[in-house]
């Protein structure tokens, strides 16, 4: 996956908390497969430095669950769908984009590096090195590695150091955030693509790209996790010292409470999705008792509809997220993150908008913790409801195309790196279709 992902030259943050490298030329397509839907926007960057959107593509999600590929076929045709729906309204052909990454259950892990220098100057073949030192130890069967950021470097005894080349030391002390995910995910997602006749130019951690999107400087800066509650998956990402630090994904999302309406309710999972868009809340109150709502009964006519209160709503829904956000506690208290990195949660994501969400997270998770609902930045050429917390990650690919996020040194494995599983996917079927 390391030939895949070809990593920018940064520049110098123009701001704390900030990383900023070099942004995309020309029109560029980026491309969030999620388990409920499927987005692509074709946008090019302004001068000013942030995205355009060209054209958009939307689409319902088949084919893909928990945001894995399960069906091969139907997940090409809804990528082919929201791809030709951003081409023709951009008049842009894609040959490549940048993919979100929510298969395989991804996780990062920290790595400390000590390299022995010997008393000369740092050169860009140590640092390459190091990264390839950090994905050996991250390497096991199974699995691949998809990011791998220098996190600082300690020169001697010297702390804080952002770009050690041309530095002289003894030793050089690295810490590397790596994230890796399941190689026959990524296979089957790198298949699906070529079917499609694209190939991931990049791959960007779901959680990742929505931090990117909702998280204001300072909370990058001092630390906070972002939550993306996508429909098939929760997936949280830790920031701090304007850096990704820690990603963990958890198998529940949205769909496990549209779920659990249609079974409880006995209605078409169709109108329990609207049920749950419309009516859903977490909070009780006595109106709820009073309000009856109509449900149509699975595998009845058309004109057989149960009236029940809004109040099962809620008495249905709230015990799903609440075990949703005691996973989340248990996940974040187990990662050995410091309390002053996870005292500031953001939740984003289209799960989060049910009523009363940022009240029971904050509840489960307890004090210190502090809470707050994120929504993407504004994008121009994009409308109205593309600003929803739904569309986090794809705005978040946006801004990654932009530059930001990027590692601040432009250093990559080298060419004697051995070749991942997706890359050999790739080489395997460019030979034989």
């Amino acid at each position: 996956m390391n030939e895949i992902i070809r990593h920018a030259a940064a520049d110098t943050p123009p701001a704390r908390g900030l990383r900023l490298g070099r942004a995309r030329a020309g029109a560029f397509g980026v491309l969030d497969i999620g388990t409920t839907k499927i987005v692509c926007i074709i946008a090019r960057i302004e001068s000013d430095g942030t995205p355009r959107a060209l054209g958009f593509g939307w689409q319902k999600a088949r084919g893909i669950k928990a945001g894995s590929v399960v069906d091969m076929e139907e997940a090409e045709r809804s990528i082919r769908a929201a791809v030709a729906g951003a081409e023709q309204m951009a008049d842009t052909r894609l040959q490549g984009v940048i993919v979100n990454l929510s298969c395989g259950q991804p996780g990062g892990r920290i790595h400390h590096i000590d390299w022995p220098i010997g008393g000369r100057a740092v050169t860009e073949a140590d640092l390459r090195s190091i990264l390839q030192e950090g994905v050996r130890r991250t390497h096991a069967d199974g699995r691949e590695v998809v990011h791998c950021f220098p996190a600082g470097f300690m020169v001697d005894e010297t702390g804080g150091v952002e770009d050690p080349r041309a530095m002289v030391c003894e030793r050089l002390q690295a810490r590397l955030h790596v994230v890796d995910a399941a190689s026959h995910a990524l296979f089957n997602l790198g298949q699906t693509l070529h079917r499609c006749e694209l190939e991931a130019e990049e791959m960007i951690a779901s959680p990742f790209a929505a931090g990117l999107a909702t998280l204001v400087d300072d909370e990058r800066e001092l630390g906070a996790i972002c939550v993306d509650m996508g429909g098939g998956t929760t997936s949280l990402a830790c920031f701090a010292e304007g850096r990704l630090l820690h990603t963990a994904q958890l198998p529940v999302g949205g769909w496990q409470v549209t779920n659990d309406l249609a079974r409880v309710l006995s209605t078409p999972i169709s109108h329990a999705e609207r049920l749950k868009t419309m009516h859903g809340s977490v909070l009780e109150s006595d109106e709820d008792r009073g309000e009856l709502l109509p449900v149509p009964m699975v595998g009845e006519e058309e004109d057989q509809i149960a009236r029940i209160p809004r109040e099962m709503i809620v008495k249905i829904m709230r015990p799903r997220l609440e075990e949703s956000f005691e996973l989340l506690r248990d996940r974040l208290e187990a990662s050995g993150l410091p309390m002053e990195m996870r005292r500031r949660v953001v939740l984003t994501g289209g799960a989060s908008q049910v009523i009363g969400v940022r009240e029971l997270a904050a509840r489960v998770l307890g004090k210190p913790v502090t809470v707050r609902l994120g929504r993407p930045r504004i994008v121009r050429g994009l409308p109205e409801t593309a600003a929803g917390p739904a569309f986090a990650s794809c705005i978040g690919l946006l801004a990654w195309a932009a530059g930001e996020g990027r590692p601040l040194l432009d250093i990559t494995p080298g060419p004697a790196a051995p070749k991942g599983m997706v890359s050999r996917a790739f080489a395997w079927l460019r030979e034989r279709l």
